[in-house]
């Protein structure tokens, strides 16, 4: 069993009782404690109750659909990743699970090995793993910004606000590129393993959401280079 493994306690929400309790079963023999639960409401009152740090959920789900839980969710804690699960494949469905703060978005059907590579993507990057040498935490201008924990606040820490893991893991790359371009697709190799047309539009979604965060701890600004890519200023 992988020690990273047996360290996540995963909270799967999925009211399919046959993929349900495969999914169940596939997660456990992998090493992850995986408890389940078949409607959104279920699983919700289980985060509360429980201490839960991966969550998969299924979008279309009876008493509370997987938007809701997630958005329940986020308002306890704004870190702990997300892993959509759905039938549907319209992009503006995709476009709202990441706005609800959702990590990753797998369409169904899938194979078990994508699952369990998208888990695992997941978790390098809230872990931390193999960013032990590079720099994690970042004072620039008015603004300091902690990967590790994933809050931005202002100089003094009197304005905190949460991030998302992957908003983390964006803010990081232009941090670490501060005032100067990121091409986008570099963003997208780097950040979302992958430069499609959807990966794009989610990274929109994404500088959006930040730019609202970086507005309320102080003045801090990302501007679009049309046809590049983004930079982050920082006055000196």
């Amino acid at each position: 069993m992988n020690e990273m493994n047996a360290s996540v306690s995963i909270l799967l929400a999925e009211d399919d009782p046959n993929l349900g309790t495969f999914l169940q079963a596939y997660l456990t023999s992998k090493g992850y404690k995986t408890s389940l639960y078949r409607d959104g409401e279920a699983a919700f009152d289980a985060f509360r109750k429980g201490n839960f740090n991966f969550c998969i959920t299924d979008i279309m789900m009876p008493v509370k659909d997987g938007f809701s839980l997630a958005k329940d969710i986020r308002k306890l804690d704004s870190r702990i990743p997300i892993l959509f699960l759905t039938a549907k494949t319209l992009e503006a469905d995709r476009l709202k699970g990441f706005q609800m703060g959702g990590d990753d978005y797998l369409t169904k059907p899938f194979s078990m090995d994508e699952l369990l590579l998208r888990i695992q993507a997941i978790l390098r990057r809230t872990m931390g793993a193999g960013m032990e040498k590079e720099q994690n935490v970042f004072v620039l201008g008015d603004t300091r910004f902690d990967f590790l924990t994933q809050k931005l606040s202002n100089a003094d820490g009197s304005v905190v606000v949460d991030l998302t893991s992957r908003e983390s893991e964006l803010l990081r790359l232009l941090c670490m590129h501060e005032n100067e371009v990121v091409e986008r697709k570099e963003a997208l190799v780097k950040v979302w393993k992958s430069d499609n047309y959807f990966n794009a539009r989610s990274m929109d979604v994404y500088v959006t959401k930040l730019r609202k965060a970086l507005r309320t701890v102080g003045s801090l600004e990302i501007l679009n280079v049309h046809g590049v890519g983004f930079k982050l200023v920082v006055e000196k």
